[in-house]
């Protein structure tokens, strides 16, 4: 395992370890569990977990849900072990190191209620690919395509179960049409923008398996204000 690096949240009630110089979760995954929402009693998926910050943040902010996160790499996944049971959850929180294409309900007691995914935005033959493999595999489709992602959400979730994600803006005919095609219905969207007069970079969908067509669009999200500075909305992201 590379040097590590320990980021605290909400006050220092949360500590998260990374690689120094490998795979680093960004403000995406903050944004996602954020908007991901769990009702109580929910019980959750994460595809692609990395360091283990998506369920460890949900599970800190909601402590009645239960949280599964898979992970294919076998460093990532000892490292969310690890920051999981650095942070008192391995109760609440199971990291399975798993090729998420295999992956069964009864691996997680059943279906669940929520997939939540960050998943990779770029095609393979798109752009530089990192010379890092943690970095290259979580950026580009070198072991899961979208389609891939997709089916395993529409297999492990629940009917009327919610799928959330973020993803590239640029991509985003595509995922709308797969979600459509694997049975998860898109039902709301947020374009994100890293300031008030920038185009979207990314999106956050939220969509419900089986569910009937009708889509809302939410208000843009807008990362920085004027000053450089994250926005009250973001900031609140990170407060405890």
């Amino acid at each position: 395992m590379d040097t590590l690096t320990t980021d605290t949240f909400f006050d220092g009630k949360l500590h998260i370890k990374q690689a120094a110089s490998g795979y680093r979760f960004s403000l995406d995954a903050v944004l996602l569990a954020w908007h991901a929402s769990p009702r109580a009693d929910d019980r959750l998926l994460d595809l692609g977990t990395g360091c283990g910050i998506i369920p460890i943040i949900l599970t800190y902010r909601n402590p009645s849900i239960v949280a599964f996160g898979i992970e294919i790499q076998e460093d990532l996944a000892e490292l969310a072990i690890s920051n999981v049971n650095a942070n008192r959850m391995q109760n609440k929180i199971t990291v399975l190191r798993q090729d998420m294409r295999y992956l069964k309900p009864n691996m997680t007691d059943g279906p669940v209620d929520l997939v939540v995914s960050n998943p990779p935005y770029r095609k393979p033959n798109s752009g530089r690919i990192n010379p890092d493999a943690q970095r290259a595999i979580a950026r580009h489709e070198l072991k899961v395509s979208l389609g891939d992602v997709l089916q395993t959400v529409r297999r492990m979730l629940r009917t009327a179960g919610r799928f959330v994600t973020v993803y590239t803006a640029e991509r985003i005919v595509e995922l709308l049409s797969q979600m459509r095609i694997k049975g998860i219905e898109p039902k709301f969207i947020r374009s994100i923008h890293s300031q008030l007069d920038t185009e979207a970079k990314l999106i956050l969908v939220d969509g419900i398996k089986g569910a009937r067509p009708g889509i809302r669009l939410g208000p843009p999200l807008i990362i920085y204000d004027a000053n450089g500075e994250y926005t009250q909305e973001v900031q609140g992201m990170f407060a405890p």
